[in-house]
């Protein structure tokens, strides 16, 4: 019989009078990678800290390595030992390795640190699973994935029966994926349980023993081993309206024909990869760049900061731009405006514009949004924002880095009408991403820039032959005998 780490009974539980979790069910066995597909947001924060804190609940039953540990009954306020890894990173960046591993973590009580011993107490761990980190090194010069696993590692450490990955994939290149899979794998036949949350079904199928569908705070549906392994209609009857806007949009660019026009040559050395990076960019089209190597990224975006800025032919989505673009200390019309100035000089003066300009987004945008502080927005509207001050600005190209990351199914859906839009006027879209989330839907061709710079092109008619872990390549499957099974 399986050992049962974890469980979610029929659990309620709300906030300020609103319900974020309602007949919550979830049970996970020991050994297992239980993966969870949020359809939206909502409910996932609440969830997360219940994982960890036993905060009161309205109902329900919450049982943690064979303990009731919460109840509708009797909420202790107490803590679990649940390691939760996500974008933003728990560790102390002043601090070793060895120290994050073994001082921070719960119960250490040596007053003092024999830092030599702890060293070589680390070794051991590393050496397990294949990675060849210096104990001493400080985190802040550590890699994204070398972050991820050490966090993972001090879950390991500090006993956590239950570990959560939240949205990994998008941090990660997928080479370093692969490897953080075989890690995952490796502790889970030691007996470790993981709980794998990622928005898309392939990503989750291609690691997980089970599936959670979330979604509005409810697990909806759990998908079996077998069902994992083949196309599950049922998800993607769930996103109708999505694939609905897709198959439209590769109808239309299929209509179009293809873009042969270059506008720009991207040409840029690697100190990563020790090589130039060169590839053309075609007029009109949406150029999905998937790259192998988070160092390369890096240094590309820093070129697009430093080369590409107050050029008004082109424009920089930046990573997670509601947060990195948005302005609290301006107003609403300033945001908008900021980029504008590129084309006419300067009309913050010019009250007839801005008012012309309001006019002519209130009927988009909503005629409220312009009286609130910024930070009042919602999360699409601040999308919305954004968005609409580069297609103020009408640049020939648009760089957007990693633009779906840590969207739900909801904001991806924005996300990616907003992309649609640039491609409907015109504009080149470049998209520079680590791992494909939404990009392929709107390619009209994708790059492969691997570890060593090197360059494999692929048409969207070649799409179906694209690894099956990336999300939408089911569309043009379909209709592809060249697809892998």
């Amino acid at each position: 019989m399986r050992k049962e780490i974890f469980r979610m009974e029929r659990v309620t539980y709300k906030e300020a009078e609103i319900t974020r979790l309602e007949d919550f069910n979830l049970q996970i066995y020991e050994g297992e990678i239980m993966g969870m597909v949020p359809f939206n947001g909502f409910g996932m924060a609440a969830f997360l800290e219940l994982l960890q804190t036993n905060l009161p609940i309205y109902d329900g039953y919450i049982y943690y390595n064979g303990e009731l540990v919460n109840s509708w009954k009797k909420s202790p306020g107490t803590h679990n030992r649940i390691g939760i890894i996500q974008a933003k990173s728990s560790l102390v960046e002043t601090m070793t390795i060895a120290d994050n591993v073994f001082v921070m973590r719960p119960g250490f009580k040596q007053e003092l640190i024999r830092t030599k011993l702890l060293n070589r107490q680390l070794q051991p761990f590393l050496k397990e699973i294949g990675i060849e980190i210096p104990a001493d090194a400080r985190i802040e010069n550590l890699s994204v994935f070398q972050r991820v696993v050490i966090e993972l590692l001090r879950a390991v450490v500090a006993g956590s029966h239950l570990i959560v990955l939240e949205e990994i994939g998008a941090l990660i290149s997928y080479r370093e994926l692969r490897q953080l899979h075989e890690i995952v794998r490796h502790y889970a036949s030691k007996g470790f349980s993981f709980l794998y949350i990622y928005p898309h079904f392939e990503e989750v199928s291609n690691i997980c023993d089970r599936a959670a569908m979330l979604t509005n705070g409810r697990i909806w549906k759990i998908i079996s081993r077998d069902m994992l392994r083949v196309e599950v209609r049922e998800v993607y009857s769930y996103t109708e309206e999505y694939d609905r806007m897709v198959r439209s949009h590769l109808q239309k660019r299929e209509q179009n024909g293809k873009k042969t026009e270059e506008i720009l040559k991207w040409k840029s050395y690697s100190e990563s990869a020790g090589k130039e990076i060169s590839f053309p960019i075609y007029k009109g089209e949406y150029l999905a760049v998937q790259i192998h190597e988070n160092r390369i990224l890096q240094e590309m975006t820093e070129i697009l900061k430093e080369d590409f800025s107050g050029n008004a032919k082109m424009s920089v989505i930046q990573e997670s731009p509601t947060v990195s673009m948005i302005f609290p200390e301006l107003d609403y019309m300033d945001n908008l405006c900021m980029a504008l100035s590129r084309r006419m000089g300067n009309l913050w003066p010019n009250h007839k514009i801005r008012n012309n300009i309001r006019q002519e987004y209130s009927e988009k945008l909503g005629n409220e949004v312009f009286e609130m502080p910024v930070e009042a927005l919602s999360e699409k509207q601040k999308y919305q924002l954004v968005y609409s001050r580069v297609m103020l600005q009408n640049p020939q190209i648009i760089f957007c880095v990693k633009p779906f990351k840590g969207a739900d199914l909801t904001h991806r859906m924005v996300i990616w009408k907003l992309l649609e839009d640039f491609l409907d006027k015109g504009i080149t879209v470049v998209d520079l991403s680590l791992n494909l989330s939404d990009s392929l839907s709107l390619a009209d061709r994708l790059l492969l820039i691997q570890t060593d710079g090197s360059i494999r092109e692929i048409c969207r008619e070649d799409f179906a032959s694209v690894s099956r872990q990336i999300p939408w390549r089911h569309v043009y499957k379909e209709n592809s005998p060249l697809a892998d099974k």
